[in-house]
């Protein structure tokens, strides 16, 4: 009994500490590559906005929609609405990116440098 308390604080302190590295590895954004995603993202209407209680998910195009999802699935929520979006807005011709407005119209096009950035838009936009 004596030797099961002498182990038992370091114990705890090490499962809290592989819980909390659990949680922040699921909780944390995924890679994505900056000159592909920093282009799309001028045109999609999701943004993040600080508010009093942490961040929420706002439609530029859309003021009623908001979302305030925890801040352990904010980033996961934010991903999945901008793949939803990119599936609809989101186009890939000839080693083309091609964005679209609502109406199907090409608003912009962005030549994919790289095999990477091919691979980006397929893995993350799923296009």
């Amino acid at each position: 009994m004596q030797n099961f308390r002498k182990f038992l604080l370091p114990a705890l302190f090490l499962g809290f500490l592989f819980i909390g590295l659990i949680a922040f590895m699921q909780s944390k954004p995924s890679s994505k590559n900056a000159r592909v995603y920093t282009t799309v993202k001028q045109f999609s209407p999701y943004t993040l906005e600080k508010r009093f209680g942490g961040l929420e998910i706002i439609n530029k195009e859309d003021p009623e929609f908001k979302e305030k999802p925890n801040n352990m699935t904010l980033f996961k929520e934010f991903e999945r609405l901008e793949r939803e979006w990119g599936k609809k807005h989101l186009k890939l011709s000839d080693g083309k990116l091609l964005i679209m407005d609502n109406n199907g119209t090409t608003v912009h096009t962005l030549k994919l440098q790289t095999k990477d950035e091919v691979e980006f838009v397929h893995q993350y936009y799923g296009i």
